[in-house]
């Protein structure tokens, strides 16, 4: 049994209000000579003494805590005679074992002289049939002291049982009568009030006694009172119960309907008879008008959803106002229009008359459930499509003007009793203005209207400002995208080039993210080419970045002359530092710590290079993870070149693999994106073997075969970026090339000087010989001075005339000025004034130093050899 929190008090007597009248008892009963009889019986108090239904007992406790003393109450209340009770501890005999511990605390501090006062469960430690009994005593426990002045203590038991059944009954009746919340009416068999509750009058005015007698037709309507009537006669003869019976009235002197749900029941008396029914009334005015409410919100909330679900599923403007329009239209209203501001549909942030309202609008959207043509009484009519303007002092533009909606006057005569005129903002910006209306027969705009129409609205907003912003990012981007790829028809020597280019969607005029993917043609020295194609993985502005980026970073590397391999193994620790704060070192760092967390960025991409020269015909390719290149000799079927694919850039840790392909004259060389060959509808390989079958004829022209492709394998679809390279390989003719071998010794220089006269001579380029012989003798100089082994001098001739002395030496030659004073070191100071370019770069067996000169008639005129010497002093 578990414990009653009991209450302690500080050295309070809870009797002393008893003790009088007990006193008083005492002598009354000494004087009358009477005295307590020794067998076991309860004395009575004079009638109605709440004894009459409670016993009270008594004991002591001695100092060592033991019973001392056991009255006959005490053996009459709880069973026990005083020879088995005297000697016990009372926490042991009548307190559960789990209740002990806390039983003996509160011994304690009684016998240390605190009084106490409680509710306690306990058992009597009985044999027989009175073995293990629970009750429930209160007990109050005074403290005393012996003869010895030891302490000890009074206990005096009262059995709660009865009383605590008298109170529930008593709460209960004035639970129903007093406190409860509801009206309460008892009737008598003559369906007469016989007793009211204080809720029943307070509500029908009076008081409680002021109600008897009354009758049903005394507090509701003729008709609603004998609907009652009938039913209380039902409830008093079939005893059946009646629940939530809805009755409706007035109070008195209000005109307010009112509704009251009401549950009956037959009362019976002791004996089983019927002495009236029992009335229990509750106001469900408010809850009614909640359930409405809740009812419209339910709509309302049904609508929004719709809404959200069908509201934005396109990125397009005139799409998303249209999908406003399939909502609202028939389900909110019977006729809507969506204007937009003509500026911003434009790509303007600010247009002039924004904040007045009085800018150009454009009509994008309109619905109707009653007419297909532009509805009356909304003011002028607008055609579907056209750009207008609201006068200043309409309700349009006010609402325009203020972001807040507006109710249009209805026409005299027209179809339209009500309008809503809602602007529709997004990100504290109005876009535009959606107009709601009604027609005669439906119920005009309220205020829970109103705030749909902006939720709406606004909703509807957010979209479009998306779809608009998104828009000026995508067209962004493809602008940043198509400033970064090669400017019209790119050249190369000894290749014939065409190219495409397709953004995401451009085909289908949807809009979509533009991705990564681009191409380039570099010119190198020698009149060697680089061919490049890359695919940045993303879409977006982020992509179209990074793609510069590395589109940047690959032409860089491309003119410090590297291998293809080494190229792409430096586009790698480019791209890893693309995502890290610190960039590239950074990265670095990060990779070789991989157990701590990565926040930055990854940007991965594909990319195949390839170099190729004009006069060996020879190309190398790299390929970092991208789609194989497409090689079409004359007279041969198209195959893939088997080019290791490799890591794609941004992963790392992989190097790079080259392959070297003599290409044939005539051969046609395919360098393309995944956009090509890759759909929802056709997978890789299904669109890698259509492409293989496409170029089928080689020998057309380049722009033909470009578009045959394109046309062949479906493009259109627009799911992703298309780069398409093609290169028709023309090698450099023989009789184009000068080759010759120079021993290591002083009389080569003027060996030198000879060959490049005569060469030129018989290439009918006379003006270029001074200066030529000039740069030759001064760059096989330097081979003798300062490089190794044999000298190799090679002149190629074609859209430029490009002069290279090779030698086996590893130191590359470095341009420094030279002061006045210094009788040399002025050699390649007066190279980089009299060619157009010149470099050097690294050879399997040494070095190659160079230099370009353009050809007379072209745009660029040479240099006058004596002025540019007479420049250097």
């Amino acid at each position: 049994m578990s414990e009653i929190p009991a209450r302690a008090t500080e050295s309070e007597d809870p009797s002393d209000g008893a003790r009088a009248d007990a006193a008083g008892t005492a002598t009354a009963d000494t004087g009358s000579g009477g005295a307590l009889p020794g067998d076991a019986m309860w004395q009575s108090s004079p009638p109605g003494s709440i004894y009459d239904y409670i016993k009270v007992a008594s004991f002591s406790i001695g100092p060592d805590g033991l019973v001392d003393q056991w009255s006959l109450r005490a053996e009459q209340l709880l069973g026990i005679p005083a020879d088995r009770a005297v000697g016990t501890d009372p926490i042991e005999a009548f307190i559960d074992p789990d209740l002990r511990e806390r039983g003996q605390r509160k011994m304690a501090e009684i016998l240390d002289g605190r009084e106490w006062t409680g509710v306690v469960p306990f058992r009597t430690p009985g044999t027989g049939t009175e073995r293990g009994q629970r009750g429930l005593a209160e007990v109050y426990v005074m403290p005393t002291r012996t003869e010895d002045g030891e302490k000890a203590a009074v206990c005096i038991v009262v059995d709660v049982r009865t009383l605590r059944s008298i109170e529930t009954d008593l709460a209960a009746s004035q639970a129903i009568f007093g406190q409860s919340p509801f009206g309460f009416l008892l009737i008598d068999p003559d369906l007469r009030v016989r007793r009211a509750n204080q809720r029943f009058a307070s509500v029908f005015g009076g008081t409680p006694d002021d109600h008897r007698g009354k009758g049903v037709h005394d507090y509701l309507p003729r008709a609603e009172s004998e609907r009652v009537t009938a039913t209380l006669r039902r409830v008093l003869e079939t005893g059946e119960s009646i629940t939530d019976m809805h009755v409706t009235g007035f109070l008195p002197g209000s005109e307010e309907r009112r509704h009251w749900s009401v549950n009956l029941y037959r009362v019976h008396s002791g004996s089983g008879r019927p002495i009236g029914i029992a009335w229990l009334g509750t106001d469900i005015t408010a809850r009614r008008a909640a359930a409405r409410e809740a009812a419209a919100a339910r709509r309302n909330l049904a609508l929004l959803n719709e809404a959200g679900a069908r509201i934005g599923n396109s990125l397009d403007l005139e799409t998303t106002a249209r999908e406003l329009l399939d909502v609202v239209v028939p389900g909110f209203c019977d006729l809507a229009t969506v204007d937009l501001y003509q500026a911003l549909l434009v790509g303007e942030e600010t247009p002039p008359g924004l904040a007045d309202g009085s800018a150009e609008l454009r009509r994008v959207a309109f619905s109707s459930a009653v007419s297909d043509a532009p509805f009356h009484g909304t003011g002028e009519r607008v055609k579907l499509g056209a750009v207008h303007h609201y006068p200043f002092n309409s309700p349009c533009a006010d609402a325009l003007r203020t972001a807040r909606p507006r109710n249009v006057p209805a026409e005299d005569g027209g179809l339209v009793q009500s309008t809503l005129a809602v602007p529709m903002v997004a990100h504290d910006t109005v876009v535009g203005l959606a107009q709601f209306a009604r027609t005669k027969g439906s119920e005009p705009f309220g205020d829970r209207d109103r705030d749909l129409a902006v939720e709406l609205a606004a909703r509807a907003a957010v979209c479009i400002d998306n779809a608009r912003l998104y828009r000026r990012e995508h067209e962004r981007a493809l602008i940043l995208q198509r400033s970064l790829l090669p400017p019209g028809d790119p050249e190369a020597s000894g290749l014939d080039i065409a190219c495409r280019y397709l953004p995401g969607n451009a085909a289908t005029g949807r809009p979509s993210e533009v991705g990564g993917d681009w191409f380039d043609v570099i010119e190198l020295p020698g009149h060697r080419t680089a061919l490049v194609v890359g695919d940045v993985m993303g879409r977006g502005l982020r992509a179209a970045v990074a793609m510069g980026e590395l589109r940047t970073a690959v032409r860089t590397l491309a003119q410090l002359d590297l291998e293809p391999a080494e190229v792409l193994s430096q586009l790698d620790e480019i791209a890893r530092g693309l995502g890290a704060p610190g960039g590239v070192q950074q990265a670095t760092r990060a990779a070789r710590r991989p157990r701590e967390a990565d926040l930055s960025e990854v940007y991965l991409a594909t990319c195949v290079y390839a170099v190729y020269d004009s006069v060996t015909r020879r190309c190398t390719f790299a390929n970092a993870g991208h789609l194989p290149p497409v090689l079409v000799e004359p007279g041969e079927p198209a195959l893939m070149l088997d080019v290791p694919p490799g890591m794609p850039l941004g992963v790392g840790g992989e190097p790079f693999e080259e392959v070297e392909v003599e290409l044939p004259e005539g051969a046609l060389l395919a360098l393309y994106t995944d956009g090509l060959v890759e759909s929802r509808d056709h997978p890789l390989d299904e669109g890698l073997q259509a492409f293989v079958g496409a170029l089928t004829d080689p020998a057309r022209p380049l722009e033909d075969v470009c578009d045959h492709v394109l046309n062949t394998l479906g493009s259109h679809h627009g799911e992703d970026d298309i780069a398409l390279l093609m290169a028709r390989v023309q090698g450099l003719p023989a009789e184009s090339v000068g080759d010759w071998t120079l021993p290591r010794e002083p009389r080569s220089v003027g060996r030198a000087r000879e060959y490049a006269r005569a060469q030129l001579l018989g290439w009918d380029m006379e003006p270029l010989v001074d200066t030529t012989e000039l740069l030759v003798s001064e760059l096989v100089t330097n081979a003798l001075r300062y490089g190794e082994g044999e000298i190799r001098l090679r002149l190629l001739l074609d859209r430029t005339l490009v002069c290279e002395v090779w030698d086996s030496g590893l130191v590359q030659p470095r341009r420094r000025r030279a002061r006045d004073t210094d009788e040399g070191g002025r050699g390649l100071q007066l190279v980089g004034l009299l060619s157009a370019a010149w470099g050097s770069r690294r050879t399997p067996r040494g070095k190659t130093v160079w230099f370009e000169l353009p050809l007379p008639g072209g745009d660029t005129s040479l240099t006058d050899p004596a002025e540019a010497l007479l420049s250097l002093f």
